[in-house]
């Protein structure tokens, strides 16, 4: 990263004023993204002593799942460079992340992309997330944490704040850490990693609806939390796994409604 018109790694030609320990204190510039109106400077992406290539992930990451980059944007390292301020090493590391996680497609010739489901694909998506959530919470249930079941409850209330105000980015941060607690509270690893990457690929599925059906969503997660904290396995089970249908039911419903041409493929 650039700094004043030197590289991050100028070392050998520092004067001798120069103070080596004072500037990796120093913070970073904010990062945006290109092409996105309203995001630039909106999420500083941290100081020095975090990973670029970390801080580079999460950004695309959420502006993939906020839906401010739709599927099929073109990835541009480029561009993303020049707006994030750094290398193109950390771009590109970020890239192939989350190619790997699903959520971008990199393809020869043409460069990265925004990961586009189709409809076939979307729905065995949603198919195997609903089965495997009703499966997690299930476990939950069996669990019942205490610790961890304090933490979904205080998730639950920031929640229900960020669906009355309809903040996108809340919403999505909410959730995702309210399924990765209900994953940790099942208490089985192999599930845990499983759903973790699924989860975010049926998550660019649901982005385009996340606002609209926020209070639902919400409600949904009220139930199901309420049923794990009676370990009532059957009836959390039952809850989540129709919270996936219905999420998806939503979504697809506004696929089709927002562009019904790409529903007949």
């Amino acid at each position: 990263m650039r700094r004043g018109g030197k590289p991050s790694h100028y070392n050998a030609s520092m004067s001798d004023t120069d103070d080596p320990s004072q500037k990796q204190s120093e913070p970073l510039e904010e990062l945006a993204l290109p092409g996105v109106e309203g995001l630039r400077g909106a999420h500083p992406l941290g100081r020095r002593h975090t990973s670029l290539s970390k801080l580079a992930i999460d950004e695309l990451r959420r502006s993939i799942l906020t839906g401010r980059l739709k599927p099929g944007d073109r990835l541009v390292e480029d561009r993303l460079s020049e707006e994030m301020g750094v290398s193109r090493v950390p771009i590109r590391e970020a890239l192939r992340a989350l190619a790997a996680e699903g959520l971008v497609d990199v393809q020869p010739r043409r460069g990265a992309s925004v990961a586009e489901f189709s409809v076939e694909v979307a729905q065995d998506l949603v198919e195997v997330r609903a089965v495997l959530e009703g499966l997690n919470a299930r476990l939950a249930a069996r669990h019942r944490q205490p610790d961890i079941i304090a933490a979904l409850r205080e998730v639950l209330v920031q929640g229900n704040r960020a669906a009355i105000s309809s903040d996108v980015d809340d919403l999505v941060r909410l959730n995702g850490e309210f399924h990765d607690k209900l994953a940790e509270a099942g208490r089985n690893s192999i599930l845990w990693d499983i759903m973790r990457t699924l989860r975010e690929r049926t998550s660019l599925v649901f982005a385009s609806n996340t606002a609209q059906r926020a209070k639902q969503d919400w409600d949904e997660h009220s139930r199901i939390l309420a049923a794990v904290i009676e370990g009532d396995e059957e009836l959390a089970s039952l809850l989540a796994t129709r919270h996936v249908h219905r999420a998806a039911e939503a979504a697809f419903g506004a696929r089709q409604t927002g562009a019904p041409e790409s529903a007949a493929k």
